[in-house]
């Protein structure tokens, strides 16, 4: 064997100083009856309710059209709107918290002077949002000049977002999987951070648009996350390939890419074991799936992602650089941002890795509110006044 897989020092004690409950899908009927064993369905599209049942008589699907009005459908701009306002309603935390301080340091100065320069800086350093980029937009601030009045703290407001949106926009790129068939994207992150649950709603995306998807549990160290992930497979009607607890992970992605030669889907997305950035044995065993995943795809993994916890703060940006070193990161997801006031970690993170796109963001617990990430979307969520949120 290339490395040994580790079991005595990755054990319960090893994630017992971490949270490693992520959420299960809240629906009683899909809970597994058994452990899940391996699955050799075929990994096929999630079929189309609309386009099941073609069998109703003219007249019964004339009195089905005349039931359903028109304009009771969304228009693209009503839909964009409602996108936009769960998108401010998860931001909330963070815009009471961080924003709404700014705007009343700003309102209840008279000039732009160096002691609101400084009140600016501590706010947003207590957000988060970290010292190097709280100093780049004090900077932007400080060049609309110290005598400036500052009675539109709208303005200045409009400042700092113009700042932070420009933070943000740096290296960034949409996640986009479909330029290998199949395009392999590994999943990486400690426990807590909602990778299993990650998976599962890109999974129901990737699958509502028509893609073929493999669910590959690797993570057999914890049997909550193979049986989080069934669930998921199940729900979503993507393939899923797993082990028994305790079989080498690297083993079980070997497994599911030889599996894939013979019908490949389109994507396949690899749940990795949640571990301490800190354990460096842990590390190497991800080292091991990476080259194992090589051994069958050279140019795989295609994406790698690591999912981080918009609550655990300032830890985040050491997981992100740790996670580069090891498993070469290629884009992160930031989760539960709807659960925090310290959102401005998320600008931390981009200021210290322009280069790392952010894919994802969570503002929720629903599948939509796993949402593609917009740098002027976000900024203007953070920003937005109350009577617009």
């Amino acid at each position: 064997k290339e490395a040994e897989v580790e079991s005595p020092e990755h054990s319960a004690s090893d994630d017992s100083d971490i949270c490693v409950d992520e959420e299960l899908p809240a629906n009683p009927s899909d809970s597994p009856s058994s452990s899940p064993a391996d699955r050799d369905e075929p990994c096929a599209p999630r079929p189309n309710p609309a386009a099941a049942d073609q069998s109703e008589s003219p007249a019964e699907t004339l009195a089905l059209e005349e039931e359903s009005e028109v304009d009771d459908q969304p228009t693209p701009e009503v839909k964009s709107k409602g996108l936009f306002s769960r998108l401010t309603g998860g931001l909330g935390k963070t815009r009471g918290g961080m924003v709404r301080r700014l705007k009343s340091a700003i309102g209840l100065s008279k000039k732009v002077d160096e002691e609101l320069l400084e009140e600016i800086e501590e706010i947003l350093i207590e957000s988060d949002v970290g010292a190097h980029s709280a100093f780049k937009i004090v900077e932007d601030l400080r060049k609309l000049g110290r005598d400036r009045e500052a009675h539109d703290s709208e303005a200045l407001a409009a400042v700092v977002r113009e700042s932070i949106e420009e933070i943000l926009c740096q290296g960034q790129r949409p996640l986009h999987l479909a330029e290998n068939c199949p395009e392999i994207v590994l999943f990486v992150g400690v426990n807590g951070t909602g990778k299993t649950t990650t998976i599962g709603k890109l999974a129901l995306e990737l699958i509502d648009e028509g893609r073929k998807v493999m669910l590959v549990a690797a993570d057999t160290f914890r049997a909550a996350a193979v049986e989080q992930l069934a669930i998921w497979a199940r729900r979503t009607g993507a393939c899923f390939i797993s082990s028994p607890e305790g079989t080498d992970p690297a083993a079980v992605c070997f497994d599911a890419l030889d599996a894939a030669r013979a019908d490949p889907p389109d994507v396949i997305l690899i749940d990795t074991a949640g571990r301490l950035h800190t354990k460096i044995n842990l590390m190497d065993e991800l080292l091991k799936i990476v080259r194992v995943i090589r051994k069958v795809y050279p140019d795989a993994p295609h994406e790698t992602i690591v999912t981080l916890d918009a609550t655990t703060g300032q830890n985040a940006l050491e997981q992100v650089r740790v996670f580069r070193e090891v498993a070469e990161v290629t884009g992160i997801v930031m989760t539960k941002l709807d659960g925090t006031a310290r959102g401005g970690i998320l600008i931390a993170i981009k200021d210290a890795h322009p280069d790392l796109p952010i894919f994802k963001i969570g503002i929720g617990e629903a599948p939509e509110d796993l949402r593609d990430f917009n740098a002027a979307e976000f900024a203007k969520a953070l920003f937005v006044s109350d009577s617009e949120s």
